[in-house]
């Protein structure tokens, strides 16, 4: 039960409840970092169960539980918090600020007030990924790519809106005047909803898992990091949402491959 691999499940859970924590308390840029340790916690409890051949039952109901949480819960949180803060782009806030405006938001929420209830569009992230996650354990297709957005990409998505928030002068010049207009309420709830169906989507992408570090079997994989980090040099804190796409994109291509290998055949 306590092996290496359920080890680091269980880091990833706990950065999934500091998040939250930390969302709720206004301090936007520690959850993006309780996040990101998060994922890299799932990517290694999967690695090592993999090499260390400790796969199983136990570790996968695990897996998806801790990424209830870090994946589920915390980005519909932290959308919650940034749909509590009007014009967030023109005013820059305190973490303090930010606690007030969310706990007046729930009171809002409470008293069923006309305009308070807008925030709760950031809840149908977990709502989505909870069904995600659940189809994930028993659909046998998903055993070497995925069938939808995961949640961990979908959230790398999100990450962007506190990030900007967050670290407004490490955000592109050219893109800053393009940020208020990604930050109006309305396009916020519209990517949070189409974001959400995709994960429960039926479209074929790559997995990001390495069996081993071959560029014969991890092409497209090598690629993706590749492509990314040249993204993440020039356009910073809006890389994340472009890698997203990138992803998408890459593993539309690599599906098109695959079909015309097999009509060849």
């Amino acid at each position: 039960m306590f092996n290496l691999a359920n080890f680091f499940t269980s880091f990833n859970l706990l950065s999934g409840v500091s998040a939250i924590l930390f969302a709720l308390v206004g301090r936007l840029d520690l959850a993006v970092f309780a996040i990101v340790f998060g994922a890299f916690c799932d990517f290694l409890d999967g690695f090592i169960a993999r090499k260390m051949n400790t796969q199983g039952e136990l570790g996968k109901q695990l897996d998806s539980l801790a990424d209830m949480v870090t994946f589920g819960v915390a980005p519909g949180v932290i959308m919650f918090v940034i749909l509590c803060i009007p014009n967030p782009i023109e005013i820059t806030y305190t973490s303090s600020e930010i606690a007030a405006l969310v706990q007046e938001s729930v009171n809002k929420v409470i008293r069923l007030e006309k305009g308070g209830l807008l925030p709760l569009m950031g809840f149908v992230i977990p709502f989505f990924a909870l069904f995600r996650l659940a189809n994930f354990n028993i659909d046998t297709r998903q055993t070497s790519s995925f069938i939808g957005l995961p949640t961990p990409a979908a959230t790398l998505f999100f990450l962007v809106f506190p990030l900007i928030l967050s670290f407004p002068d490490y955000s592109p010049e050219f893109l800053k005047t393009f940020s208020e207009i990604v930050f109006s309420p309305f396009i916020i709830c519209f990517v949070i909803v189409i974001v959400s169906l995709m994960m429960v989507s039926s479209l074929p992408l790559f997995s990001l898992k390495f069996k081993d570090f071959s560029w014969s079997n991890n092409t497209m994989r090598y690629v993706f990091l590749l492509i990314s980090l040249i993204f993440i040099v020039f356009l910073r804190t809006w890389s994340i949402a472009i890698i997203v796409f990138l992803y998408l994109f890459l593993s539309l291509i690599e599906n098109s491959i695959i079909k015309k290998k097999k009509n060849e055949i």
